[in-house]
């Protein structure tokens, strides 16, 4: 994809720490503007300062995004900016695990904000820039939206709200002109997937290295993904060689989904 990305602005929201840090860098090689959003002022400085080793020097934004202003100060520093939008990458998304009976509703609420109604928040707003620009919009949901587990209840509704949400979206991008499509990432090497091993460790009272080792062995992948593989993919979404793919979710789990769709 020579210089395909040049002077093009891609925003990805949770772009401080692991996937959305490797889709934002990768879209850096490319010549892309990257901005990143996420709560973290401290976790956005160190993202910064590996994505400018890359590409050009990004755009950070600290903010809430569970609120609705925490969305509108990300759309108003861009449009200062840049003026533009090209790609908006919802990666944002923060549900706990845990025993279902255990968790409070605040735990609930929380998960939806973040992932969920940042998600909406996002896309309906940038959507304007999107569409003048002929853009994309990629979701990073997760496999918990097609295959739920119990100890993981708030992801599971939540990410198949995000891509029932996007395959929707997908009508209205093809009279638009933005692709509107998902990936669904498998386990995946960064700190979410950590924390996320400790909450099931403290639901389940077990050693996190037995719950890594047994997910492994019960998916027979060969390897945990990195944050380059759901990069990779990112990109080609994005690019002109994939224009006419819309509305579809792609899951990049080394082969772990059950079920062919």
């Amino acid at each position: 994809m020579p210089a395909e990305f040049q002077g093009k602005v891609v925003v990805v929201s949770g772009g401080s720490r692991g996937i959305g840090r490797g889709i934002a860098a990768a879209f850096a090689r490319e010549g892309a503007q990257t901005v990143l959003a996420s709560s973290s002022a401290e976790n956005l400085a160190a993202a910064a300062k590996t994505i400018a080793a890359v590409g050009a020097q990004p755009l950070t934004i600290a903010g809430d995004l569970r609120q609705l202003a925490g969305c509108e100060q990300v759309l108003a520093r861009v449009k200062e900016r840049f003026g533009r939008c090209d790609v908006l990458v919802n990666n944002a998304g923060r549900t706990r695990a845990g025993n279902f009976l255990e968790l409070p509703d605040e735990a609930f609420v929380d998960g939806f904000a973040l992932k969920y109604f940042a998600c909406v928040r996002l896309t309906r707003l940038f959507w304007p820039l999107l569409k003048e620009a002929h853009g994309n919009v990629i979701n990073i949901v997760g496999g918990a939206a097609r295959s739920p587990a119990p100890d993981f209840l708030i992801g599971s509704s939540v990410n198949a709200a995000v891509a029932s949400f996007a395959k929707g979206l997908s009508k209205l991008g093809m009279r638009d002109d933005v692709n509107v499509n998902v990936i669904h990432p498998g386990n995946t090497a960064t700190e979410r997937q950590e924390e996320l091993l400790q909450q099931r460790a403290a639901a389940t009272k077990r050693p996190i290295e037995e719950l890594r080792a047994e997910a492994i062995a019960k998916t027979g992948i060969r390897r945990v993904g990195e944050p380059e593989d759901i990069a990779a993919l990112a990109l080609f979404l994005c690019s002109q060689r994939a224009r006419h793919i819309q509305g579809t979710a792609i899951a990049v789990d080394g082969g772990a989904t059950v079920g062919y769709y």
